[in-house]
């Protein structure tokens, strides 16, 4: 703006031009900028819709001459907004990058469950951790955050149906076959297309991950009806470690990243390509790949006896299952009671169960009992352990075998978590039993005559672990990025 201009002009909006005419050019843009109410064009600017007209055949213009000349415009910009404006051409509108911005990431997950929300968050740790300013990272729950009611309604429904097991059931397996699913999918995209697109659009992706089964079909289907799939990566990672729904699975994702070789057959029966498909293992947060400190030390820290061998009693985020029946179970049989002393003790979490944590606490141990709520610092937890019991959930399972803990599973979901079982029983990583006092015996035995047992599975859930996992994940990300702005460097689109 010239300093002669009045202060009420400064608070108009400008319509600013930065050129590049060399793409590698070291020289600073040249940048056009004027007021609306002084503009230079009047006679293309008086009405929105000549405006309009104008972005529109400007558009082709930009487009020509990334064809056929050096030209090339590093941002169109409309000020004060920070947004890049969005230009009108025909069904797809452009966005001309600025010189070297950072990419932008968008997580797409659904807190069914806590697993998914996990690897999302393990995969956005590990771009920050790897490439820092270099990426943005975006995790949002999209039915939840961008659909109309009662399509937002997923993560409560999915609660709902998890704690009546029948129904769950009849869910999960009847949906399964493609003639069911796949119908479902294009009736729905038609009430909430035009909402998951403004969600998705809003941020810009220049790639876009998926870590749910729902959220493959209709963010596809968008994409292709807006001819982005050329422009913007699309991306699944499987968090179900074995068994999982074929929901997980579309033909036209860039890659699919899948935990197990079990889940990369399930790809490939789906109709994948070999080339779409990689076998990297669940990705976990990066923390868990850090050296710990000693159990003696952990142990100290976290209030524990350093010397005893040490249980981790675990309920999930909710602490639900029997956790108070296996306590009082372990209480029992980890108490020598020939000779009047532990031989073990037992670490709890609770998570946000203050009710079952007040309940723990106020019973009185013979052995040493630590009762935890909800905590983030589950790699020093399992560190100060030697096993755990847990559910059958894939991202504690993932974790634990990174841990080297041999996992005794009280329980699983139907559907998703049936195949973890044989997973970690067959691999000789642990055992399975929902009854408290049989678990109880089994460590108790680990604990003691057995101690070489614990040992072997101990080493084979080392064996089994893929604590790179998600670097793994992240770098290859990085390359499709790298190789698609090789294809498209002049700009990425947005709606």
């Amino acid at each position: 703006m010239p300093s002669s201009s009045s202060s009420s002009l400064s608070q108009e909006p400008t319509f600013s031009l930065h050129l590049h005419l060399q793409p590698s050019s070291p020289s600073s843009p040249i940048l056009l900028s004027f007021p609306t109410s002084l503009n230079p064009l009047p006679s293309l600017f008086k009405t929105p819709s000549k405006l309009q007209s104008f972005f529109h055949d400007f558009n082709r213009l930009i487009r020509f001459h990334c064809h056929h000349s050096p030209l090339f415009f590093s941002s169109l910009s409309l000020s004060p907004s920070d947004s890049p404006a969005v230009l009108e051409d025909e069904a797809l509108p452009l966005r001309v990058s600025a010189l070297d911005p950072p990419k932008k990431v968008l997580i797409l997950m659904s807190d069914t469950g806590g697993g998914h929300r996990a690897s999302a968050e393990a995969i956005k740790a590990t771009f920050n951790q790897e490439f820092g300013d270099e990426y943005q990272v975006f995790v949002t729950d999209l039915w939840a955050d961008h659909t109309p009611w009662p399509f937002n309604q997923l993560p409560k429904s999915y609660n709902f149906l998890v704690k009546h097991g029948t129904l769950w059931k009849m869910t999960y397996y009847g949906s399964a076959p493609r003639l069911v699913h796949q119908p479902h999918f294009a009736a729905t995209s038609t009430f909430i297309a035009r909402e998951v697109a403004k969600g998705i659009m809003k941020y810009q992706p220049d790639i876009i991950i998926s870590v749910h089964p729902l959220m493959q079909h209709v963010p596809l289907r968008i994409l292709r009806a807006k001819g982005l799939l050329n422009k913007i990566v699309f991306t699944t990672v499987v968090t179900d470690l074995s068994t999982c729904h074929p929901t997980w699975f579309h033909k036209l994702v860039t890659r699919c990243y899948c935990p197990s070789s079990e889940v990369a057959k399930r790809a490939l029966k789906a109709g994948l390509k070999p080339s779409q498909i990689k076998v990297y293992g669940l990705p976990v947060r990066p923390s868990f790949v850090k050296q710990v400190q000693p159990k003696e030390e952990l142990r100290r820290e976290l209030g524990m006896d350093e010397y005893l061998p040490a249980v981790l009693l675990m309920g999930g985020g909710e602490g639900m299952g029997p956790i108070e029946a296996t306590a009082r179970a372990l209480g029992n049989s980890l108490f020598n009671e020939t000779l009047g002393e532990p031989i073990g003790q037992i670490l709890v979490i609770c998570g946000r169960n203050k009710k079952l944590a007040n309940k723990l606490r106020s019973i009185e141990w013979k052995i040493p009992v630590q009762v935890k709520g909800f905590t983030t610092k589950m790699e020093e937890c399992m560190g100060a352990c030697d096993c755990i019991i847990t559910k059958a959930g894939p991202g504690t399972i993932a974790e634990a075998m990174i841990r080297g803990l041999p996992i005794i599973l009280n329980d699983f979901i139907a559907g998703q978590e049936v195949g973890n079982v044989p997973y970690v029983v067959e691999n000789g990583c642990g055992k399975f039993s929902k009854s408290p006092k049989e678990i109880a015996k089994i460590v108790a035995e680990w604990f003691g005559p057995k101690s070489d047992e614990l040992k072997a599975m101990s080493q084979n859930c080392l064996k089994l672990a893929r604590p790179d996992a998600v670097f793994k994940i992240v770098h290859d990300l990085h390359e499709l990025v790298r190789q698609r702005s090789l294809l498209v460097p002049q700009y990425s689109c947005a709606t």
